[in-house]
């Protein structure tokens, strides 16, 4: 007969659910903070299959000539942009932390 032990199943189901929401939450916050530090990721196209759509050089362009003009009407300070960068950095460390805590957990939580 198998014994399945709920709460062990809730357990997991918690943890994963909470790493993940925390993972998501402070990867999405230090992208708003490294935007509103001037510093907004502008990403190169690629190619795909036919099924993604694919910007143009030009509109890659644009797209990064609107993210310059953008960081240069920003209303904040020089020192406010920097602590910004600085929290944007401290928040995709604190999700890498994360990440690299569950895989301590699941390689060496035998």
């Amino acid at each position: 007969m198998i014994v399945i032990d709920w709460w062990a199943f809730v357990q997991v189901f918690l943890a994963a659910l909470f790493a993940a929401s925390t993972v998501v939450l402070f990867y999405s916050f230090g992208l708003r903070l490294l935007v509103r530090s001037g510093r907004a990721p502008v990403v190169s196209p690629a190619e795909f299959t036919d099924a993604i759509t694919v910007i143009s050089e030009k509109e890659a362009r644009r797209a990064a000539k609107a993210a310059v003009k953008a960081a240069k009407k920003s209303p904040l300070t020089d020192g406010a942009k920097q602590l910004a960068l600085v929290g944007a950095y401290a928040c995709f460390a604190v999700a890498a932390l994360v990440v690299l805590g569950g895989l301590l957990l699941i390689l060496f939580n035998h």
